[in-house]
């Protein structure tokens, strides 16, 4: 089978492999399309800090079983999507239903082999069932989305919130669908350097935006009187914190996204005087059902965010797209 693998850092390539066989508990997935994220870019550039080579990468991803290990129950043939997170059961995280910081945690794509293959084993409990109202475009954005679920079910959303977003990457613009379409917030701004992609967080639903390349964000809000009682980093520059602190509404949330692992510079008297809530995030744990029924329900609209689509063998000219065309690439597809 034909397998997309990061041997080293800065070397991708196609790989012939074996068809591998699930083991007890486990099923194979059929491999139909899968999106690319940015830390499968950090991985070829050998800047995550969690991946080991080699390494097949891919975390968003969606097939049909193919074929069930011991012990498992499941129909050959059935539509799914695979929650990346796998927990140990038995450290303290996932003893408080924390699986996504476990202990021992191993996420497909990064600590062991993922999605861009024409076959993968997973185990059973990771594999959930799509219903036909979710169509195959749409089904490898449901983890994506699942990130978006699990920062605002962090933070709590109020539809009277003046809630602001940095960054229209692809996971600030998950943020921003979830923010307006199934939370209803009063009013969604969102902040990014790049035009195009101020564009795209008005049609995936900010009310305002605002290029900081231009524009001192601090600034611009004071002239509108504006205070944020909501601000979500999806951008992740070590200045971001400090001036969510700045900017907060009194008794504000602020949501942390990402890994950068430069140094911030805070205040601590402008949390506790404020009395802000900060709240980070990783990964997704237990927000697949979630998402799911927010696509099936129609909440949410993930086929806006897809701007390319690549067959396997063009994955060089994939990559290259998804990491250099900050204008007009948002979400980029492999299919199988």
């Amino acid at each position: 089978m034909k397998s997309l693998v990061v041997e080293r850092p800065g070397s991708l390539t196609i790989e012939k492999r074996p068809m591998p066989e699930p083991s007890a508990g486990e099923v194979r997935i059929r491999v139909e399309r899968a999106g690319i994220c940015g830390s499968d870019v950090h991985i070829l550039h050998g800047s995550n800090p969690f991946a080991r080579y080699p390494r097949v990468i891919g975390h968003e991803f969606f097939g049909q079983i193919d074929a069930v290990g011991d012990g498992v129950a499941a129909r050959i043939g059935a539509r799914v999507v695979v929650d990346p997170v796998i927990g140990c059961s038995r450290c303290y995280p996932c003893s408080v239903g924390r699986p996504n910081v476990c202990a021992q945690l191993q996420v497909l794509g990064v600590h062991r082999d993922g999605g861009f293959c024409e076959f993968v084993c997973v185990p059973i409990g990771n594999v959930h069932l799509l219903p036909d109202s979710i169509n195959d475009d749409q089904a490898p954005l449901v983890e994506p989305f699942s990130v978006a679920a699990n920062i605002t079910d962090h933070t709590q959303v109020f539809a009277s919130d003046i809630a602001l977003v940095y960054g229209a990457g692809p996971i600030g613009l998950t943020v921003v669908q979830v923010l307006k379409n199934v939370y209803g917030v009063r009013e969604l701004i969102v902040t990014d350097r790049i035009d195009a992609r101020l564009e795209a967080a008005r049609a995936n639903g900010a009310d305002r935006v605002i290029n900081t390349a231009r524009t001192a964000l601090p600034a611009e809000l004071a002239t509108s009187g504006t205070q944020p009682t909501l601000l979500i980093d999806a951008a992740c520059h070590p200045s971001i914190l400090g001036e969510a602190i700045e900017i907060a509404s009194p008794a504000a949330r602020i949501g942390i996204m990402g890994f950068s692992g430069d140094p911030s510079t805070i205040i601590q008297q402008k949390i506790t005087s404020k009395e802000l809530a900060i709240h980070s995030s990783r990964l997704n744990c237990g927000k697949f059902a979630k998402v799911i029924d927010w696509f099936a329900t129609g909440k949410l609209h993930p086929e806006r965010l897809i701007t390319h689509r690549y067959d396997i063998d063009n994955y060089a000219t994939a990559f290259h797209t998804f990491e250099h065309n900050q204008t007009e690439c948002c979400k980029v597809q492999l299919t199988f």
